[in-house]
């Protein structure tokens, strides 16, 4: 499904119009008849409701306007709070504005904040409050009565309902204008933004539902929209069956490279869940003062013992090793646990420059590749495959991981165009994005992930489906989207928190199957 920013909203809505030649009311009609079934059915008791339409002078305010006449017209009690004065609308909403004064339909002026101090009493009088204020073109901060207005319905009991987008939200990074609408639900239309799906949007937007409003589908192909929801019926052609035939020859022999004291955990489940995904073969290398202990903690894998320093690092030594294990391989793993000593700085900076598999990077291999990032980048004839968390994206970017925050999307498209690589930037619906610009957003998963080693796991899941032979990209997907579906399961069996990195891991077959047609 296409995630849309306001730009590419705006160039459908006119397209259809101006070359189409759909007039816009008709579209507005489908916008506010489509937002108010989807109405019904979030409130079941709408026809006893007495509703207040908060609207803007725009056209998310004409939408509202559609609402209250049809409202209206089903006998339900509505009124209409303007935000502005009747002459400052135009357009399409103030034919719908002139409709509501034909059939009688009650609008109050609320153009300031002295009139919305003396209309409080009165607004606080309804049981459902809609909200036409903004709509996905705001892209600065709320100000004046606007901001009273917002702060006031949030801080009511009643429900609050959205036409587009909850008003303050921006809808192309889904950050806050300084003050946001809280929604119970939300109608949007034609496609979901993006602003509804990331956070801090995705936990205001509340229920979504997406209203066809008649954009025809050759002007969306001309618009061609870069980012996408990524959806379980997407990656159900994705997932093949197996041969009954097949062997571990077949499926593949990964190489990971991982580990350093204090950290085999990150190695041994970076290694299993590539098996736990259907990966044939796993080899393990790590620092030879540890390969006793990772042979405790892991059964199947195989394991090679490397050169390492003084304090029990890997040794820019092991390069030779590395370059010999690979034969054979189909994909290599760098980075969980390995630390960032000189001398394995070293050794990262000699595998980009030899290497010729599909590389998965990093942890601790992500923070030596953002030291030199320019100069650890040669002309590669390998796809790569980084999956930063926002503070190692921060510094492959070299910004804050607060700034990644602001605007996932953008910072993950940028790197990915950037250096020709696929990015998964993990967290709250986790982004890919891949080298020709395009981005997803994963919607599995949940806050029970916020603990150690979950990071890991994913990293081996995308090893473990490249090894397979699927491509880049199918891996990132599968990968990224089972690993969240796997949380949420255990999320509705355990409990909202506490299961571990290794029960996802554990989980996986089970999520593998349920994908498969």
């Amino acid at each position: 499904m296409y995630l849309v920013t306001a730009k590419e909203m705006q160039q459908m809505d006119q397209t259809t119009i101006q070359k189409i030649g759909i007039p816009g009311q008709i579209l507005m009609e489908n916008a506010g008849a489509g937002a108010l079934r989807f109405m019904g059915r979030i409130f079941p008791d709408l026809a006893d409701s007495k509703i207040a339409i908060i609207a803007g002078r725009g056209n998310n305010g004409g939408d509202g306007f559609v609402m209250a006449r049809h409202l209206f017209q089903k006998g339900v009690g509505v009124k209409v709070f303007l935000l502005s004065v009747v002459d400052q609308v135009q357009g399409d909403a103030r034919a719908n504005l002139d409709l509501l004064f034909a059939l009688g339909i009650p609008v109050v002026e609320v153009p300031d904040e002295d009139t919305f101090r003396k209309q409080k009493a009165a607004l606080r009088r309804y049981d459902i409050y809609v909200d036409a204020i903004f709509g996905t073109g705001l892209n600065s901060d709320v100000r004046g009565h606007y901001q009273d207005v917002i702060r006031f319905l949030n801080s009511l009991d009643q429900p609050v309902f959205s036409v587009d987008i909850p008003s303050g939200l921006n809808a192309d990074n889904g950050q806050i204008c300084g003050i946001s609408i809280q929604a119970k639900a939300t109608a949007t239309f034609a496609f979901p933004k993006i602003g509804h799906v990331v956070y801090p949007g995705a936990g205001l937007t509340g229920a979504l539902e997406i209203v066809e409003i008649g954009v025809p589908k050759q002007v969306v192909r001309q618009v061609q929209p870069r980012q996408f929801l990524l959806q379980k019926d997407m990656l159900a052609g994705v997932l093949q069956k197996r041969d009954p035939n097949t062997h571990k020859g077949k499926t593949g022999h990964l190489l990971v490279v991982a580990g350093s004291p204090g950290k085999t955990g990150a190695a041994a489940m970076t290694a299993t869940t590539a098996m736990r995904v259907g990966a044939g073969l796993v080899t393990l290398g790590v620092p030879e003062g540890l390969h006793a202990v990772i042979e405790s903690q892991v059964t199947e894998t195989m394991t090679y013992a490397l050169p390492q320093t003084t304090d029990g690092m890997l040794d820019a030594k092991a390069l030779d090793a590395l370059l010999e294990l690979t034969k054979g391989k189909r994909c290599l793993v760098v980075g969980p646990g390995i630390g960032t000593a000189e001398e394995t700085k070293a050794l990262l900076r000699g595998l980009l420059k030899t290497n010729r598999l599909p590389m998965v990077i990093d942890a601790d291999g992500l923070n030596i590749l953002a030291e030199q990032i320019e100069g650890l980048m040669p002309r590669r004839r390998f796809p790569l495959i980084l999956t930063p968390h926002p503070g190692e994206m921060g510094r492959l970017c070299g910004v804050s991981a607060a700034d990644i925050q602001k605007d996932r999307i953008e910072h993950a498209r940028f790197l990915a165009t950037q250096l020709g690589a696929h990015v998964v930037l993990k967290g709250a619906r986790t982004v890919m994005a891949h080298p020709d610009g395009r981005v997803y957003v994963n919607p599995s998963g949940n806050s029970g992930m916020a603990s150690g080693g979950m990071g890991d796991v994913l990293t081996g899941a995308i090893a473990g489906f490249i090894t397979q032979g699927y491509a880049p990209e199918e891996a990132i997907h599968l990968g990224v989207y089972l690993h969240g579906a796997a949380a949420d399961n255990l999320w509705q069996h355990k409990g909202p928190f506490g299961y571990l990195a290794t029960e996802v891991m554990n989980q996986l077959p089970d999520q593998i199957r349920n994908l498969l047609p």
